[in-house]
């Protein structure tokens, strides 16, 4: 018996509408991880000027968007252990809960560090939300059939991204804190987590199969490559959320509603590309799309940096976008196939880590360059950057399909 057919979800008999439900659910809860920054990026220049008398407001601000990585990068293995040891339905509620109530509290924070204590506990949540949704994953599929409904995940993050980005925008119009009521949709979805997902039965391994080559084990290599990856493509891809409204409002353009469709084009450009990610994966493998998706993201950044009029940027923003409609659901895809059985969710909590790991440090990156070069020196240099990066991968996978 394969590791795969050992792993068996916990219903007696397959009902198709159940299995709906269960699939419906686990899209949902994935698109909470986009809302927990997508949703407040459009406010970020207006929470800059309101609380413009604190020190250093400048980073802080961005903080406000990004802080909630630092706490899932130290909270997610702990949450893939836990979802190991004690199952992934119970973790999922509780986080779901501490979600809502935390990010709802920038409604009535006073203060920019109340602000940001509110975005670190969410930022707790987030990552237990993200390492049992990944974690489920692999347990409920196999095969193709787990590279499929990886992109079918990615692509619903993606397109939720547009919908948060969008509608952030709109209701930062009315007040910088409205978009912070957005948060409480998790409270809805308790209900569903609770009729709809069941506990997978997880079934251990035994010590030949996990030892034998090419068996059950965890491939650490594999795990350590993507876990870099992971956290390459954060530090690059957080540059449009955290940077571009400043850039547009340097290049003209302030409205916080344009600045939210420009960050949402590329979420939209993904998840149409994310829905075709089983057929690309099947075509190049996994080394062969990080190749792709890095190189893609790499001449979006060189296009925004060279961009002039709002018409560019949109482009550019879209470019960036496929590379990340492929990048998102390989990292995933990769992770749990390089992961035995019975340490999905410890891997799914290091991928995690790893993916906020970048999201955090982006700011830090970002922030000296700018001083130096501008946003869009900034831009093109980190373009330059990653596009080093996709030669490499490009490289390993053409060294890796010789080999068979």
């Amino acid at each position: 018996m394969t590791i795969a057919q050992q792993i068996q979800v916990a219903t007696t008999t397959p009902v198709p509408e159940r299995h709906a439900g269960r699939n419906a659910t686990l899209l949902l809860v994935s698109s909470l991880t986009i809302m927990s920054g997508a949703t407040i990026a459009p406010s970020l220049p207006a929470i800059e000027s309101h609380f413009a008398g604190s020190a250093n407001v400048e980073i802080l601000t961005r903080l406000v968007l990004t802080l909630p990585a630092l706490f899932i990068v130290l909270c997610a293995p702990f949450a893939g252990g836990l979802a190991d040891r004690f199952g992934r339905r119970p973790l999922l509620i509780v986080t779901a809960l501490l979600y809502g109530l935390s990010g709802m509290s920038g409604l009535m924070s006073d203060s920019l560090m109340g602000l940001l204590i509110g975005r670190a506990l969410l930022g707790v949540a987030v990552a237990g939300i993200m390492t049992t949704a990944t974690a489920l994953v692999g347990d409920y599929f196999s095969g193709p059939a787990r590279d499929r409904f990886m992109g079918y995940q990615s692509a619903f993050v993606g397109f939720g991204g547009l919908l948060f980005l969008t509608g952030g925008g709109l209701l930062a119009e009315m007040h910088w804190r409205a978009p912070f009521a957005v948060y409480g949709l998790s409270l809805l979805l308790i209900p569903a987590v609770l009729a709809f997902i069941n506990e997978p039965v997880r079934a251990r391994p035994s010590a030949t199969v996990a030892s034998a080559p090419g068996g059950g084990g965890t491939l650490w290599l594999a795990v350590i490559a993507v876990y870099a990856a992971a956290a390459i493509n954060s530090i690059a891809f957080y540059l449009l959320p955290t940077q571009l409204p400043f850039h547009l409002n340097a290049m003209g353009i302030g409205s916080p509603a344009v600045a939210g469709l420009a960050i949402g084009v590329g979420n939209l450009v993904g998840a149409v590309v994310a829905l075709s990610y089983d057929r690309l994966r099947a075509r190049l493998r996994l080394t062969g799309v990080f190749g792709l998706a890095f190189g893609l993201t790499a001449a979006g950044y060189i296009l925004l940096g060279l961009a002039d009029t709002l018409a560019h940027v949109l482009a550019a923003a879209g470019v960036v976008g496929l590379g990340l409609g492929m990048m998102m659901p390989n990292i995933a895809a990769a992770a749990m196939a390089a992961a035995a059985p019975d340490m999905r969710g410890r891997i799914a909590g290091g991928m995690t880590a790893s993916v906020f790991a970048g999201q955090f440090i982006s700011p830090f990156v970002s922030q000296p360059m700018i001083a130096t070069f501008g946003f869009a020196g900034t831009y093109i240099y980190a373009g330059l950057a990653v596009g080093g990066i996709a030669v490499m991968a490009a490289i390993a996978a053409l060294v890796l399909g010789r080999r068979g």
